[in-house]
């Protein structure tokens, strides 16, 4: 079976050993090791800056038999891309399909991670590796493929990992009158096309910029990497805003941010969120909707702050999902409306927030 393949192995902080064999690059690397329970969209999770510092494993056991599509570009952001390039640091797979077939595809998961130098390792008990982070939690890992070459264990959420993603210069896609600013935390192209959908201009700001000077409709802080408690700026230039009344998206890191600002806690959950059947229930409603979700981190909801209330909450372990501001037009969702991949069930939201803005 392993004949001409060269063999590797995911090595846990617990010292644990997955072995498989590499596809794409052949290098080793190092992070936090995740999971992700969706049937498909690899090529958007892989693109996706939240995973930015993190080794993702796929639960499906079949991935890449449908290739990746080309680098097609439409109001400057990537069609079928989350960015511009490759975040995850490694991927792990169960069954790796180097045979694809798929009308939009034009080359295959291993050649595209070989020109963005990601490491991928197949062959391996995803099953068992999913337990394993399900009962112990979130954990430390690398991919060793050579001794030569090995990679040290360090924490990637000690780092500020918005600040290594997030654009370094404000960027404006131009589309109506009405004035979006955009905080880029490590945003989803999906999330800037959205808006550009409902003809909004989207000014797009680095993470440091200071948009409380900024005279705008409203402001979206995106989704990102890492430990909201890293994004000091963000959160002190926030809570100069919500002295006013300008309405605030905040969108998975980014309403952790939001809820930071307004003077909540958050905490680091055993592993995280990541898939894209997350069954969120409105408070005081019975409305569930199915969200995609992409996080490893979440508001406490009992720190609240008088004046803001739980909007949603996971039904499967009662976590914060989403907060409000009682009379403000303040609002963050900890999964995501716009899905890409995932259902679109709740794109409503973005809807609601340009009903704040008056348009």
């Amino acid at each position: 079976m392993g004949h001409g393949r060269h063999t590797v192995k995911l090595v846990l902080e617990d010292g644990s050993i997955f072995p498989g064999y590499t596809f794409g690059s052949k290098r080793s690397a190092a992070g936090e090791v995740v999971f992700n329970t969706g049937m498909i969209g690899y090529p958007e999770s892989l693109t996706d800056p939240s995973y930015y510092g993190q080794i993702l494993a796929l639960t499906y056991p079949l991935i890449g038999n449908y290739g990746v599509p080309g680098e097609k570009k439409e109001n400057n952001l990537f069609t079928y891309f989350e960015s511009d390039r490759i975040h995850v640091e490694g991927l792990i797979v169960a069954d790796y399909s180097a045979d694809y077939s798929h009308w939009s595809a034009e080359k295959s998961l291993s050649e595209w991670m070989k020109q963005h130098h990601v490491t991928g390792v197949s062959g391996v008990d995803t099953r068992a590796l999913t337990k394993k982070l399900r009962e112990k939690g979130t954990m430390l890992g690398k991919i060793v493929c050579d001794h030569k070459d090995d990679v040290l264990l360090q924490d990637p959420n000690k780092r500020n990992l918005v600040s290594e993603v997030s654009f370094k210069e404000p960027f404006v896609y131009e589309k109506g009158s009405t004035k979006v600013v955009l905080v880029d935390c490590g945003v989803k192209n999906s999330i800037i096309r959205a808006f550009l959908e409902r003809n909004l201009t989207v000014i797009r700001v680095p993470w440091n910029y200071d948009f409380s000077k900024e005279k705008t409709d409203g402001i979206v802080i995106s989704n990102g990497p890492g430990d909201p408690k890293q994004c000091i700026t963000i959160i002190e230039n926030l809570k100069r805003v919500l002295s006013g009344n300008i309405p605030i998206l905040g969108i998975c890191l980014g309403s952790q941010i939001l809820g930071l600002a307004a003077g909540a806690d958050t905490y680091k959950l055993k592993f995280g969120h990541r898939g894209q059947n997350q069954p969120c229930e409105e408070s005081g409603t019975r409305r569930c909707y199915i969200t995609s979700q992409n996080h490893g981190y979440a508001v406490d909801s009992a720190t609240l702050p008088q004046d803001w209330r739980e909007w949603f909450y996971n039904t499967n372990d009662q976590t914060n999902e989403g907060v409000i501001h009682i009379s403000k037009p303040f609002f963050g969702t900890q999964f995501h409306p716009e899905a890409s991949p995932g259902p679109d069930d709740t794109e409503f939201l973005f809807d609601m927030f340009l009903r704040a803005i008056g348009k």
